[in-house]
C-alpha cells in the first residue's frame, strides 16, 4: 500500500475530530502505513501546543523542506497557475514517495495533478 500525505486541511480535520480523516489515520497506524506531512503544512496548521496537537504530531512523520522538494514545488507553481506554495510542497512531497494525498482542498490539489500526474488525491 502506498503511503499517505496529509495537507493542512487534513490536520485541521484531525484537530476538529472529523470522523473520516480520523478513521484514515487510525487505519494507517494500525496497518503501519507511513503518514507524512510536509513541514510547510505543519506551519500553516500549527497554532500552539495542545494535547491533541501533540497526539497528531506523534502519529505522523513531518518531512523537512529540503532543496529538492522546494525546487519540485517551485516548478509546479510555474506550471499550474494560482497554485500555492504549500499545496505544491504537499504534492511534490507525495510524488517523491508515490503517496496518496488527503486534502480538504480537493479542487486546488487536482489542478496540481496536471504536474504531478502519478499522485492520487482524495478528499477529507
Amino acid at each position: 500500500m502506498a503511503g499517505l500525505t496529509f495537507d493542512t486541511g487534513a490536520l485541521i480535520g484531525l484537530e476538529h475530530r472529523r470522523h473520516r480523516i480520523r478513521r484514515v489515520l487510525a487505519v494507517a497506524v494500525r496497518d503501519h502505513v507511513r503518514v507524512t506531512v510536509p513541514a510547510a503544512a505543519v506551519a500553516e496548521w500549527w497554532r500552539g501546543r495542545t494535547d491533541l496537537a501533540d497526539e497528531i504530531l506523534a502519529a505522523i512523520d513531518v518531512e523537512p523542506l529540503d532543496e529538492g522538494l522546494a525546487k519540485a514545488a517551485g516548478e509546479a507553481i510555474a506550471f499550474v497557475p494560482k497554485a500555492t506554495a504549500v499545496d505544491a510542497v504537499v504534492m511534490a512531497s507525495a510524488a517523491r514517495r508515490g503517496d496518496v494525498v488527503y486534502t480538504s482542498d480537493f479542487e486546488d490539489m487536482t489542478r496540481l495533478q496536471a504536474h504531478f500526474r502519478a499522485v492520487r488525491v482524495l478528499a477529507v
